[in-house]
């Protein structure tokens, strides 16, 4: 996260909020397996979901992990995008 937070600084005007949490609860494929499910969502709820929910409607929300995209759209609804893209899209806007 160290390295993640410098380059986010870089953006000019860019603010963010970093979630404390473990795990998105997905863990792979843990999280796609129908015993799992609960306790998946359970992590899931500890603190990422409710402060992804409590974000603004045109925040960006970021996370790396292709399981906790897809664990973020499945319990919030919402949309969320690899840092990649968020620097890609910086730079196309400079």
């Amino acid at each position: 996260m160290k390295a993640t937070r410098k380059v986010l600084g870089w953006i000019p005007d860019f603010s963010f909020d970093v979630v404390e949490t473990s795990c998105c609860g997905m863990a792979g494929s843990f999280g796609f397996e129908a015993e799992h499910y609960d306790a998946s969502m359970q992590m899931a709820e500890i603190s990422l979901l409710p402060t992804v929910r409590q974000a603004g409607p045109d925040a960006p929300i970021i996370a790396n992990g292709f399981s906790c995209r897809h664990q973020i759209a499945h319990g919030s609804g919402r949309g969320s995008m690899h840092v990649a893209v968020l620097l890609r899209d910086a730079l196309a806007a400079s």
